[in-house]
């Protein structure tokens, strides 16, 4: 594949056989150098413009030691602010940090969701396993949180320290172990997203959900407005 400058990626292999979009790929320097000349952020095409990068880190972005990050934001998280975390802890809410890096959501196939880097840290984990011994309840902050936190959780719920490549897929048939709510944004009919959202609060409430959002012309997309869904 050639690029600008004279320069070129070598394709090597498919990142999942699922689809032909997403490919391995090896360059003449790294991938960061050739991602700060020549990327551009991915946008649905709803945005008039590209936004600057500043517009896709939430307060909960973290400098990366080698440069890797989400191919696209993590956007559950962008509504909130450093004053509105400080006000959620002054009124008892713990926050445990995980990462999962997000991978290309916008599936034109809506194919299921391809394998994704994440992390869970210990700290985080013995964090949720209090919550939920203590009756507490444990909201993920976007499907990329609950995806983290289900991956590292073991068939009885019990969350352990873990990292590396998670290919779980979310439906409502396997459920959730550990979380019992998620705050989100609004996600295409046909995305991989909407099976996940009903593994916590049925298909049912999702679907109820949707048709309100519709019927108030609730904006779509990353840009767009937030709903918090609970477990029945």
């Amino acid at each position: 594949m050639a690029l600008p400058g004279g320069r070129s990626l070598v394709l090597e292999e498919l990142l999942s056989e699922r689809s032909a979009r997403l490919w391995w790929a090896r360059g003449p320097v790294g991938v960061p150098e050739l991602l700060r000349e020549h990327g551009r952020p991915i946008r649905y095409a709803y945005t008039e413009r590209d936004q600057p990068l500043s517009a896709y880190q939430t307060v909960f972005a973290l400098p990366s030691p080698d440069g890797a990050g989400s191919a696209e934001m993590p956007s559950a998280g962008r509504p909130f602010t450093d004053r509105l975390v400080a006000e959620a802890v002054s009124r008892g809410v713990q926050f445990a940090p995980v990462t999962l890096h997000t991978g290309v959501a916008s599936a034109e196939a809506h194919e299921p969701p391809y394998p994704e880097r994440f992390s869970v840290p210990e700290a985080s984990a013995r964090l949720i396993n209090a919550a939920r011994a203590g009756g507490g309840r444990v909201v993920a902050v976007g499907t990329t949180a609950v995806r983290a936190v289900e991956s590292a959780a073991d068939g009885a719920g019990v969350v352990r320290a873990a990292a590396g490549w998670t290919d779980l897929v979310l439906t409502p048939e396997r459920g959730v172990r550990v979380v019992s709510g998620v705050l989100t944004g609004l996600h295409e009919p046909t995305a991989s997203h909407l099976s996940l959202l009903a593994a916590i609060a049925g298909k049912a409430a999702v679907t109820a959900g949707y048709r309100e959002a519709v019927r108030r012309r609730y904006h779509w997309h990353e840009f767009g407005d937030s709903h918090l869904i609970f477990k029945a």
